[in-house]
């Protein structure tokens, strides 16, 4: 029993979320007893960390969309176009939909200023290479996509080998290195909002926000089962019940794609057509990530709002959503893959500061097992949406093509 208790307790510790809460805890405990150096190294650490990433950004956006659309070479041409003209209307919808929810409770925030910071807390040293504006995540998300659709329709090409070579390099760096460096990464910026005494201001007046985003979170996925059950309410309780097995594992394990398995098996119950679970969930897992949208998205318009007084205008919020929503394409839904590929955008399109960059960090460590479960119950609710825009799209659209693929 003991040993069970203890490689319980072991299997715990593991996940990264749980790691980084236990070292904040610990230099919450000793931060007082540290000389101001040592929080500048810890600062200084996570900079570089967050220097490299982005360098590296632009390679990461493109291989990961040009894998995207090559994953879909043996489909049919319309089924492809509409699967991923859904995949895009739907995160877009869910940015939207964010920034809408983030007007609600933007009130709770007008008043509230930002910290008196202290200026002379700085990182030790920087990395001293400028990148150039055309080393940018948004053109590594052209390039990645022009590549996928050549090698997609050009199957005697060897791109096709490159890139996934490519995909499979920077993916087991970003996992397998900058995953397993969060909790470092995070303490550096925890340092940082200690001295300049932002930490306790984050919770403050972030504690009450998350319960308001998993009330928003909580609507919207209601809704989605709604509409892909035609709103019948037996049906959206059974399909609910259909995918807590996987929302459940996705919970403790903090990765979608290890839940994949229990997704499809829970989606295929809920499908007219179960085998169509086979093709879209392995497919639009890493893309249809509708709870990391909401959530970022929530999160970044108050921060916003918090630091600059004001919600963002609605052109600044359309140029940030489109970028944001291609970038989809080219995260890995694994723990700590997202938010790497998106610190960029959130610096380009709506200037995060450091300061801000060390609130959504820590609040995306918090919300992670939330967030992901939400994408895995999401991803099987908008599959039974799918279905219902394919059948229709057949019916409208018959050919022989459409009708054998079907």
């Amino acid at each position: 029993m003991m040993k069970e208790i203890l490689l319980l307790n072991l299997k715990w510790l593991k996940q990264r979320s749980i790691q980084t809460l236990l070292i904040l805890t610990l230099y919450v405990c000793v931060a007082n007893f540290l000389p101001p150096i040592f929080h500048q190294f810890l600062y200084t650490v996570s900079i570089f960390i967050k220097d490299l990433l982005i360098w590296m950004m632009p390679l990461t956006v493109g291989f990961f969309i040009a894998n995207a659309v090559i994953s879909f070479e043996r489909r049919a041409p319309f089924f492809i176009l509409l699967l991923v003209l859904f995949e895009t209307i739907s995160n877009l919808s869910s940015v939207w939909y964010a920034y809408g929810a983030a007007h609600i409770v933007a009130d709770q925030l007008a008043t509230a200023k930002a910290v008196s910071l202290d200026h002379n807390f700085n990182s030790l040293w920087r990395l001293g290479l400028e990148k150039p504006a055309w080393w940018s995540a948004e053109k590594g998300s052209i390039v990645g996509l022009l590549l996928g659709c050549l090698t997609a329709f050009n199957s005697k090409t060897s791109l096709k080998g490159i890139i996934l070579r490519g995909k499979t390099v920077v993916e087991w760096i970003l996992t397998r290195i900058f995953a397993r460096l969060i909790p470092l990464f995070v303490l550096g910026f925890a340092a940082q909002m200690h001295q300049t005494h932002m930490l306790t201001h984050v919770l403050t007046h972030y504690s009450l926000l998350i319960l308001w985003l998993t009330s928003f979170l909580f609507i919207y996925i209601s809704f989605l089962f709604l509409l892909g059950t035609g709103f019948s309410l037996q049906r959206f309780i059974e399909n609910i019940k259909n995918l807590l097995p996987a929302t459940g594992i996705a919970l403790m394990s903090g990765c979608s794609l290890s839940t994949m398995p229990w997704t499809i098996s829970g989606t295929s119950k809920n499908l007219r057509t179960p085998s169509l679970a086979q093709a879209i969930i392995p497919a639009t897992t890493n893309i249809q990530q509708i709870g990391d949208c909401i959530a970022q998205s929530f999160l970044c318009c108050l921060i916003y709002t918090y630091f600059y007084g004001h919600i963002p205008d609605m052109a600044t919020w359309f140029s940030f959503s489109i970028v944001f929503v291609l970038a989809r394409f080219a995260t890995a839904a694994v723990l700590g893959g997202a938010i790497f590929v998106m610190l960029p955008i959130y610096e380009g399109y709506l200037h995060f500061t450091p300061e801000m960059i060390a609130i959504i960090l820590t609040l995306n460590v918090i919300l992670d097992p939330l967030i992901t479960s939400t994408n895995v119950i999401a991803n099987g609710a908008l599959c039974r949406i799918f279905e219902r825009v394919w059948e229709s799209a057949q019916a409208l659209l018959s050919s022989p093509v459409l009708t054998a693929k079907k």
